[in-house]
Formats: C-alpha cells, structure tokens, sequence
C-alpha cells in the first residue's frame, strides 16, 4: 500500500488574492497561519472575490511583520503596509455573516480601488472577532473562508479531471489549503478522520464549486473548464463538488512531506 503524504501547503492571507506556497506553516484553530485574515470589500463592508473580479487572482500577497501588496506583471504597483492594523473597527459582512474587522486604512483602499475599478477597502480580522464555521457535522472559529479553515485535495483527484479535460488546468485553480499525494482520486471523499504529521484533522464536508476554477490564476480570465467538465461527473445535489473541507483537532507545525494516517 503507497504511502500517503502532504505534498503542498498554500495559505491565502487576503481571500480571493493570489496564494503563498509554503514548506511549513503553523496551524491555528482558524487556518493555515495568516490564511484570509484579510478581506477585500467593498465601501459598504460587501466582500468581493474573483466570482466578480477575477483578476483578484493577480494581486500578490507577502506577510511578515508588514503585508506587502504587489500587482502580477506590473512592476510599480506595490504598497507596503502594517500586517496589523490601528483597531479601526469597520463592519464587513461575508456570506450574510456580519463581523467586525479592523480597516487597513486609507493607502489600502485607494491601492485596491484604483486596480479595481470601484470603491473598494481592505478589512483585517482580528483574534477579537470570532466568525463561527459552515453547516455541516462540525463547528469551529473561522477567518474570512467560505465555509471552513481547511481545504484538502489529493494529487491523484486532480489527475482524474485532468485526464478528462483537453488542457490540463494547475491545483491551484481550486485553491486548497493542503495537498496530499500517494492516495487514489478521490479518496478524500471517503475519509471522516485523518492525521497529518502530528495534527488530527476532522473532515467536516466536501467543498461545493463555485466559478473560480475557471479562472485561470496567472492571468485574471475567466473560462468555462474545468467545470464544465467537473459538472459531468462530480455534480450532485445540485452542487459540483471538489475537494474536503478539514478542521483541525490542535494547534501545531505542518511540513510538506509530513506522513498522512487515515484514521477513520
């Protein structure tokens, strides 16, 4: 029997911007260190993505004791700001979830909505605020995520639909948390509980697709695969499914190369 592993761990500290690939990162109840602690809005607190902005995917993120903001392509585009904010508290609201953030300020709105065309902002979330997780069997505090701290998805799935598919499309068209090798496609579907290095992981739901697939990340655009082909096969309850959605048991360190037990 192949032995499973974590082959690739990627946070995205501002949700629907590019993501950051790690060889470690400390986990947290909420996520990957730093992962969607930032959020783009709009001037009334209305989350945006790449659903409507799909070029979000070409603002690139760095974090340390700064956020630094760069634009793909686009040598002179970069803003360098504090990681943690003043507490200016600003009212965001994420799939009808109301919550308090921190304003990243002034520089960071006009930087945003100069590349996006519209008045937008940029909110922090701070360890004050506490946004609880998605439906599902379990609950837990989450960041700015859709719906849980952790996405999953196994090398082998990926090689499923790109067979299927007439030009191969990147893992990071669906944006996971953690990728593990070693295992068959979609074998994830079938786990309930796992162990990835020294952290227990509950696999609390499977992660309904929205059109952000279809963007390809190195340029901005939007196309109609690979969820046109996903719709063919991974399509039930009115939802096209790719992908689990983890909550973590503990705080911890992962690496990349960590073993994965299945546990249940």
């Amino acid at each position: 029997m192949s032995v499973i592993k974590l082959s690739g761990l990627t946070t995205y500290p501002i949700k629907s911007a590019a993501g950051v690939s790690l060889s470690q990162s400390q986990v947290t109840s909420r996520g990957l260190q730093h992962d969607r602690r930032w959020m783009v809005c709009d001037r009334n607190g209305k989350f945006l993505t790449q659903r409507k902005f799909p070029k979000m995917a070409l603002i690139q993120v760095a974090v340390d004791e700064t956020l630094h903001l760069s634009i793909a392509g686009i040598a002179d585009a970069s803003l360098e700001l504090p990681a943690v904010p003043a507490a200016q508290p600003l009212s965001v609201e994420v799939w009808g979830d109301q919550c308090t953030a921190w304003s990243m300020g002034d520089q960071a709105a006009q930087w945003l909505s100069n590349f996006l065309g519209i008045d937008a902002q940029l909110a922090y979330m701070p360890d004050s605020t506490h946004r609880p997780s998605d439906h599902g069997r379990f609950e837990t505090p989450n960041s700015f995520a859709d719906a849980y701290p952790f996405l999953l998805i196994s090398e082998a799935s990926l090689a499923d639909l790109n067979d299927r598919l007439e030009q191969p499309v990147p893992m990071n068209r669906f944006r996971p948390n953690l990728v593990v090798t070693g295992c068959e496609p979609f074998a994830e579907d079938t786990w309930q509980q796992i162990q990835i290095g020294d952290i227990v992981f509950d696999v609390a739901k499977a992660c309904s697709r929205c059109s952000i697939p279809g963007v390809e990340q190195s340029t901005g655009e939007q196309g109609k695969e690979p969820l046109k082909t996903l719709a063919t096969y991974r399509r039930w309850e009115h939802a096209i499914w790719f992908g689990q959605n983890l909550i973590a048991h503990s705080e911890g360190t992962l690496n990349v190369g960590d073993a994965v037990k299945i546990l249940a």
